[in-house]
């Protein structure tokens, strides 16, 4: 005869235990930045992000060292969703169109994941300097390596001239300009306190506006 005690301890058929159902290691990392977003990194505890998940302690543990790399870990892939342009391709016939296509996807990228994690380094910019600086370096720079490579596609077949704005030596600085000219006045307005649904409304509107400024300069640029 089976003891009761026994018959408690055996896990219902047909359900995995918490730690087992999907990936984990995502469930860990989406509940970790709702809590950093929500609590910052001081406030925010692994009991929180534990119960969030849902994963226990020791789990989370075997993923992460400590609360610290796990910030770091949501950090790294929101900023791997921002400049992760693979496949994608800007719509549009004429450059202006596909440029503009281009800009909307980055600043609908930015609002979408990047505010909140942007706001969490800055605030804790001075526990976690080396942070801050990759947040930027990565939101700048590797967003504007990627770009880089669309914009040579939608400017062809001007890019393939080694001179002028597009040309291969060039074409990285002249992405960080178009990434400086789209991106910067959004993050500002959006660390002011500007709602999302504002920004997404202005968004075409304004990138199509820098877009034409981009393109002129580049014009002029291209007759020197």
């Amino acid at each position: 005869m089976v003891s009761k005690r026994n018959d408690l301890k055996r896990p219902r058929p047909g359900r995995p235990p918490k730690d087992l159902a999907g990936d984990v290691k995502a469930r860990i990392l989406d509940a970790a930045q709702r809590v950093f977003l929500k609590r910052g990194y001081q406030s925010a505890s692994l009991d929180e992000i534990a119960e969030a998940a849902p994963a226990s302690k020791p789990t989370i543990y075997a993923h992460f060292p400590g609360k610290e790399a796990l910030f770091e870990a949501v950090v790294a892939r929101v900023i791997e969703g921002l400049t992760n342009f693979d496949g994608f391709e800007p719509k549009g016939r004429s450059v202006q169109d596909k440029l503009a296509s281009l800009g909307i996807e980055v600043v609908e990228r930015f609002i979408e994941d990047t505010i909140g994690v942007t706001r969490a380094t800055i605030a804790e910019a001075e526990r976690f300097p080396a942070l801050s600086r990759q947040v930027h370096e990565a939101g700048r720079d590797r967003a504007a390596a990627a770009v880089s490579h669309v914009l040579n596609d939608a400017t062809q077949p001007v890019s393939r001239s080694s001179k002028g704005p597009f040309g291969p030596k060039r074409s990285l600085a002249t992405a960080q300009i178009f990434m400086d000219l789209i991106l910067l006045p959004m993050l500002m307005r959006a660390l002011m306190g500007e709602g999302a649904k504002e920004l997404r409304s202005e968004a075409p509107a304004f990138v199509r506006e820098r877009i034409s400024f981009f393109l002129a300069a580049c014009e002029a640029d291209w007759g020197k």
